[in-house]
């Protein structure tokens, strides 16, 4: 008899400790996670065992961890509403892993557009990790029954290789259960801050691998630093117009216009009514007050419980063995449904 049960609604995300976190990373993902975690039954993890694709990232990978979790934490992600844990700390990750290598398709991994993207011409020097963690992505969010996921853009692909590898799994052991055993999980689509781009390149995601320091916003940035970074920023001549169709063709505008909005919580309209005829030297002094109010608060937390890492190992450590004790009873189930479970 299977034990685990199918949820509702449960929402998974991840974010890579890639370290040095900007707006980008804040407002694309962990402000959604915020409003998310308010009314729904949510488990976000650090995605530790992702980042070890990059092999620059394997020398620094601990206390990236730590402080990406220091920046969710402070942030407003609150342990007692929503699971947090890093994915390393829950091995049934990599097992399950393992168990959907075999049952997802090379030509599937072929389509990924990252991998191609990532690896470049050097496909022959990519990793195999490279290639094939849409798997493990896919293992991230299935362990848990996930049925929503937040996704930009660049991530819907690989929850479309999830949905066909749970549909896959489903149709391969249905005999058996004469039910789906996966819920194909629904993306959940971000609003307009799921691209935040460069400040020295409208045409550019904004980066922490950008070798300009001036082209983001850090989330450890005091006060000065934002100000100059925001009233250096790339824009143009022209003023600011009353209607969005104006805005096509003007990316470092779109830009901060956007990013004003995603801060404010206005619609791109309202604030295009509010500064209109305007130039942007008076704007960039409006956006570089709001990113303060918003970004300081979590800059002192986030400095704080760097001072503190025990605090936010066992903040992880916990999350961990909530995480285990779901994902446990999942993997359980799938060894029972293929016929490798021997306990029992």
């Amino acid at each position: 008899m299977l034990k685990s049960k199918q949820p509702s609604k449960r929402i998974f995300s991840g974010i890579q400790p890639t370290g040095n976190l900007h707006i980008g990373n804040y407002l694309g993902a962990i402000k959604n996670w915020i409003n998310l975690q308010e009314e729904d039954d949510c488990i976000y993890s650090i995605v530790d065992l992702h980042a070890m694709t990059v092999p620059n990232n394997l020398l620094d990978i601990k206390n990236s961890t730590l402080e990406v979790a220091a920046a969710v934490i402070a942030s407003g992600i609150d342990p007692k509403k929503s699971i947090l844990f890093n994915q390393s700390n829950v091995p049934q990750h990599t097992e399950l892993a393992w168990i959907f290598n075999c049952i997802a398709r090379i030509g599937w991994l072929n389509r990924m557009t990252q991998f191609k993207e990532k690896a470049g011409k050097k496909k022959d020097n990519a990793t195999v990790g490279l290639f094939s963690y849409p798997v493990l992505m896919a293992a991230d969010i299935l362990l848990y029954k996930a049925t929503h996921v937040p996704v930009g853009e660049d991530q819907k692909q690989h929850l479309e290789l999830t949905r066909d590898i749970a549909s896959s799994f489903n149709t391969t052991f249905n005999k058996s259960l004469n039910k789906d055993f996966f819920r194909l999980p629904e993306p959940i689509i971000l609003g307009p801050a799921k691209r935040i781009m460069s400040l020295r390149d409208g045409k550019s995601k904004m980066s922490k691998s950008d070798i300009s320091d001036g082209s983001r916003i850090n989330l450890m940035d005091d006060k000065d630093q934002i100000h100059l970074k925001i009233k250096k920023a790339k824009t143009d001549q022209y003023p600011i117009p009353d209607n969005i169709d104006d805005l096509d063709n003007r990316p470092e505008a779109l830009n901060l216009i956007n990013i004003y909005a995603s801060f404010s919580n206005k619609s791109v309209k309202e604030i295009l009514q509010q500064f209109s005829g305007k130039g942007f030297s008076q704007f960039k002094e409006s956006l570089s007050d709001l990113i303060i109010n918003d970004i300081s608060p979590i800059t002192k937390e986030m400095k704080h419980l760097m001072n503190n890492k025990d605090e936010i190992v066992k903040i992880l450590i916990d999350g961990s063995s909530k995480a285990q004790e779901i994902a446990n009873e999942v993997l359980i189930d799938i060894k029972k449904i293929i016929g490798i479970n021997f306990k029992d």
